[in-house]
């Protein structure tokens, strides 16, 4: 009879645990959509933050990312097969996994701070190219972790079967073992992705913020994250207002990169 009670209000408050989580989910998403939607027009996405737009905020966010992208994909994918391929439980690899576990959550803050004074102080001002480093830093972990647990559930017998018909090492690997394992590799790259997409905090300390278009690195840089935190401390109803629309803007395309990396998932299934 108790252990029937007990279960009974485990459940019981499980449940409401999760209609509250869920209430306060869809109150943000009504509220956020509701007050984007209402804010957006055609000059949004053809004017830049100066004359009341986002377009070259949304550019500048999108270089960033995708410029990280191009140097943490290869340097977490090759961390990730040392430590599935070639570690074999060494000391090394265990350090190397247990640093990638603290990296993923390690406060995004305190990378922007560590990148400020490795890549801004010392130049003497803000940048684009320490931005890049910050989203950079931020997604290795993830995919590291991410080829290591997709390489770990490749059939052993499939590379026994490589090196069965005489292929090298690093054959086996790239020709066996990361095709079949490439449908969650990229997953791990497109959750990456949409985590350093929506990021503030190290571009508060890295690239700053640039109401004009360029795509010039070397100076301030165009961040529609940082002009959400700005324009959302602005006195003037037409600031709150363009906050409003790129935050909804901002919260699509993360939703959108999180549902590709799911079809993805589903169709190889």
């Amino acid at each position: 009879m108790n252990r029937l009670f007990v279960n009974k209000l485990i459940l019981g408050l499980s449940t409401l645990s999760a209609v509250i989580g869920i209430g306060f989910l869809f109150w943000i998403l009504i509220t956020l959509s509701y007050k984007g939607i209402t804010s957006i027009h055609w000059s949004t996405f053809t004017n830049d933050l100066v004359e009341g737009g986002i377009r070259n905020l949304l550019v500048g966010q999108f270089t960033m990312a995708i410029l990280a992208s191009f140097l943490a994909v290869p340097l977490g994918m090759m961390a990730g097969i040392y430590l599935r391929e070639y570690g074999h439980g060494s000391k090394l690899a265990s350090v190397i996994r247990n640093l990638s576990d603290v990296m993923m959550s390690a406060p995004s803050i305190v990378i922007g701070v560590f990148v400020f004074a490795l890549l801004v102080d010392p130049f003497g001002g803000y940048n684009g190219w320490a931005g890049i480093v910050a989203l950079a830093i931020m997604m290795i972990p993830i995919i590291i972790s991410t080829t290591d647990n997709m390489l770990a559930l490749v059939p052993k017998e499939l590379r026994e079967a490589g090196i069965a018909l005489g292929g090298s090492k690093h054959k086996i690997i790239l020709q066996i073992v990361i095709k079949a394992a490439k449908v969650g590799i990229t997953t791990g790259i497109l959750l990456s992705f949409a985590r350093i997409i929506g990021e503030t905090a190290p571009l508060l300390f890295t690239s700053a913020n640039n109401q004009f278009f360029t795509m010039d690195l070397n100076g301030q840089f165009p961040s529609l994250t940082v002009s959400i935190y700005n324009l959302a401390t602005y006195p003037d109803e037409a600031s709150r207002e363009l906050a409003w629309a790129a935050s909804f803007i901002l919260t699509m395309i993360v939703l959108c990169i999180n549902l590709i990396g799911r079809f993805v998932i589903r169709n190889k299934k």
